[in-house]
């Protein structure tokens, strides 16, 4: 009898799926933190606790009441730490799409900060005591802390005047519209910087002259313009990143930023010609 040879059976292939790819990891707000420079973060936190004191003191004015305006109020406090702390935290921002040296900027920052955190505490200072911050020299000590607060102010003058001249020497990087914005706010800035620096220089000269009360009001035709203008470097940057997150054209975003700059600029002229008009 003829034997006859198992045929064997056709291997079964099994086909393996390529494993899986991670998926990216999007950094949140934690990682996006851990990457931040020391220096970086020093500021913000610093720029974070005076918000903080700015809005602790609207409570304290809230519950102790008082006025409003005037040398001796609650609202020293509350407006130059939220500006101080607002203001520290958009050039540490801002100044990083500056082309400048990391160790020159760090250094800069840091100077920045301590001047931030010298100028709001002697105006909160002099608030707990009930007695003036600015051109105050009735006492040695009030005599003081107003020349603290002057030469802190012409340290502040400085330092974003580094900053501003750096935006205009090489093209600042970021997002489209990111340069526009930035030098923009810088040229506004530094209309604050100079009605700042005119806000003190009068009122030192009518202290020097035995005018003290009219000293304590002569800074208020300058207020909204110095307001206005010192807030330019924080509101048009933010601008810029807040559009290279929509789906709208570059043409259009660009032409947002013009519309920005054209409208902020024209509010800092009216505050300019309320100032002449009221000087």
């Amino acid at each position: 009898m003829e034997s006859r040879s198992a045929t064997p059976a056709p291997a079964v292939t099994t086909a393996v799926a390529p494993p899986a790819r991670p998926s990216p990891v999007r950094p949140g707000w934690r990682g996006a933190w851990h990457g931040v420079r020391p220096t970086e973060r020093l500021c913000h936190v610093t720029g974070a606790v005076l918000v903080l004191s700015g809005l602790a003191h609207l409570v304290v004015f809230a519950v102790d009441g008082g006025p409003w305006d005037g040398p001796v109020s609650w609202r020293k406090p509350v407006t130059f730490g939220l500006s101080f702390g607002l203001t520290l935290i958009a050039i540490t921002w801002v100044t990083s799409y500056l082309r400048v040296g990391t160790r020159l900027r760090s250094a800069l920052l840091v100077v920045f900060a301590a001047d931030c955190v010298v100028e709001v505490g002697g105006i909160t200072l002099q608030a707990w005591r009930r007695v003036p911050s600015h051109l105050n020299m009735e006492t040695g000590f009030d005599t003081a802390v107003s020349m603290t607060l002057a030469v802190g102010g012409g340290v502040l003058v400085v330092l974003l005047t580094v900053f501003a001249v750096a935006s205009f020497q090489n093209r600042p990087t970021g997002p489209l519209g990111m340069p526009l914005a930035l030098r923009s706010g810088f040229a506004i800035l530094l209309v604050a910087l100079a009605s700042g620096a005119a806000m003190i220089a009068r009122g030192v000269v009518l202290t020097r002259t035995g005018h003290q009360e009219a000293a304590y009001h002569s800074t208020a035709p300058l207020k909204p313009l110095h307001g206005v203008s010192l807030h330019a470097v924080l509101v048009l940057p933010a601008l810029a990143w807040l559009l290279s997150h929509t789906p709208w054209s570059d043409r259009t975003r660009r032409r947002v930023i013009q519309a920005a700059v054209g409208c902020y600029a024209a509010a800092v002229l009216g505050a300019g010609v309320w100032a002449a008009l009221t000087w």
